[in-house]
């Protein structure tokens, strides 16, 4: 397994890094640990997790049960040397967590607080903003994304608040390092020049969703980390299932699918996604490559990339996702994906 740094740290990262949202929902603590043990097998030390987690679907009463079975394994385990574990604090706008109050001091220190607990550790390598107070235009926001409300000086006010006390956790060993998640160029660079000004620490890494069918980060943000070394931690490389196969237009989601919990997909199931899909499924039958490895393996491949986050619901799913950790994509595969991207360049 290739290993690449985490921006400007000391910490190596596996190319690959292994989600865990589902843990708690879709999966019990058994196949959990399973996954990690599997990951660990394969050479990947990264598990990225977040306080709100499990998803599919979200709800008060199982918030913080991902955390909980990571936790455990590190407990029976006792390998926690072994792995390099990313979790995020929760903003503005999901009620269930701190009812849904914005990131500040104060929400980071219970949110850390409860972290650590249910992590059963006492620090954490990675923690991350899951989203900026001023908002974002991820989640199918991009559409409709209107930046005017914001304020200059609140937004520095908050970061500068934020970074000190990040600082103050760092200093105490509850972090090693710190980054963003769904953050724009913009955003990003002024978290870096309010470090740089203010000697406070860095940004690391920014985890925003990429993968052959969701693509804004190949601009602006793809020149921001050439110069700045933030590393992109891409979530739904897969684009949630709609890359394995899995799913047809007019098609029955597999029982137990994300699908058949959530039918569009957070809205990316457009009357424009299946001719995309069944573009890059042509690509990967003519060259013979498994549509699953070929899109995880192509996104390990971007320059910008620092580790790709991939999630199964079963071993078998992981196992055929690992199938990307050795596969190299050559200039004709490159260049076919050219292709359909341009043909199919923002399909939802």
């Amino acid at each position: 397994m290739r290993m690449n740094t985490l921006g400007r740290t000391d910490i190596m990262v596996s190319a690959l890094c292994l989600g865990s949202m589902t843990w708690g929902t879709q999966n019990t603590e058994a196949e959990g640990h399973a996954q990690i043990d599997l990951a660990l097998d394969h050479g990947i030390n990264f598990i990225d997790t977040a306080e709100m987690y499990p998803v599919n679907p979200l709800s008060k009463e199982t918030q913080g049960d991902t955390e909980r079975v990571i936790g455990s394994w590190i407990k029976s385990s006792g390998r926690r040397e072994d792995i390099v574990l990313a979790t995020k604090v929760s903003g503005e706008g999901l009620k269930y967590v701190r009812d849904g109050a914005p990131i500040s001091p104060a929400t980071i220190k219970q949110a850390l607080d409860n972290s650590l607990t249910s992590l059963q550790t006492d620090y954490v390598d990675l923690y991350q903003l899951h989203w900026p107070n001023r908002g974002s235009y991820m989640f199918r926001q991009n559409w409709r994304f209107d930046p005017t409300s914001q304020n200059t000086t609140e937004t520095e006010d908050h970061m500068l608040e934020t970074l000190t006390y990040l600082n103050d956790l760092i200093r105490e060993g509850k972090i090693r390092s710190i980054g963003l998640s769904n953050e724009s160029c913009w955003g990003t660079m002024r978290w870096l020049l309010m470090a740089e000004k203010h000697n406070l620490p860095r940004m690391a890494s920014i985890q925003n969703e990429y993968s052959l069918l969701c693509r804004l980060y190949d601009l602006d943000m793809a020149e921001m980390t050439h110069h700045e070394q933030v590393g992109l931690l891409s979530f739904s490389p897969l684009a949630t299932g709609l890359l394995t196969g899995k799913y047809s237009a007019d098609g029955q989601p597999p029982a137990g699918s994300r699908a058949s919990i959530s039918s569009d997909l957070g809205g990316r199931t457009t009357q424009r996604v299946w001719p995309a899909v069944a573009a890059y499924q042509d690509i990967a039958d003519r060259f013979g490559l498994d549509l699953t490895a070929m899109s995880l393996a192509w996104c390990m491949q971007r320059s910008f990339m620092t580790s790709t986050i991939f999630g199964a619901t079963s071993l078998d799913q992981m196992k055929q996702s690992l199938k990307a950790a050795d596969m190299t994509l050559d200039q004709q595969v490159l260049t076919a994906i050219d292709s359909a991207h341009k043909a199919h360049p923002m399909p939802y």
